[in-house]
């Protein structure tokens, strides 16, 4: 299968069997779950297809679509796990990814929110001084201020940080703002979580494929 490398890594709302949204995970990944037959895919008209029915749908013209060799098919923006029921809670792994969604792609130092690809972490005690990299001593930074504070803390660089940096529950980064919702498909399942409050936030880790259709904290 191919397709864009943009397109195969942007967003398929993943619904548990309840039809409860849990994830966000990227078209590469659904397709895997699909595939492997531990999801389905949800239509327009709420119909669920799997993978093999899915295959044989015609792709409208405005469709995005994926390749192989001698086929193109339609990209699932929602899918739903056929066995996954519970709701994701509790403690968040620390990664690159949840470091981004904690400080909402926001530069603790600038406070500019540039492109995803000119972001980075920066370690706030630098590890060159015996900083950690853990969720306390790591914040989302523009490429200009990581350079700019180099090695210094931010005392020394004359950069004070926009906010302490915290160990987040797994309930606060579950939700990003609702202006994220990529996708019309998405709005009938969102309402779920009160999409229509303008305060309301919404987005979870990602799934571990290696467990399959578990969800890991």
């Amino acid at each position: 299968m191919a397709g864009s490398p943009c397109l195969l890594s942007t967003q398929v709302l993943v619904l548990n069997k309840n039809y409860h949204p849990i994830n966000i995970t990227n078209v590469k990944r659904a397709f895997t779950l699909f595939y492997l037959d531990h999801a389905r895919a949800v239509d327009a008209d709420y119909r669920v297809i799997d993978f093999m029915n899915w295959t044989q749908l015609q792709p409208a013209n405005n469709d995005e679509v994926v390749y192989t060799v001698s086929q193109r098919f339609r990209i699932p923006r929602v899918i739903l796990l056929l066995t996954y029921d519970r709701l994701p809670m509790g403690h968040m792994r620390f990664s690159r990814h949840n470091v981004f969604i904690r400080d909402d792609h926001t530069c603790q130092y600038c406070l500019k929110k540039p492109k995803r690809s000119d972001l980075n972490l920066d370690h706030v005690i630098p590890r060159s001084r015996g900083g950690r990299t853990s969720w306390e001593n790591v914040v989302c930074c523009c490429l200009p201020c990581n350079t700019k504070k180099g090695k210094r803390t931010p005392e020394e660089a004359m950069m004070p940080l926009a906010k302490t940096p915290f160990r987040p529950r797994g309930s606060q980064l579950m939700h990003s703002p609702i202006d994220r919702m990529r996708y019309q498909q998405w709005r009938p399942f969102l309402s779920f979580l009160g999409e229509d409050h303008p305060h309301h936030k919404f987005l979870s880790a990602p799934i571990d494929e290696t467990t399959k259709t578990e969800f890991v904290s």
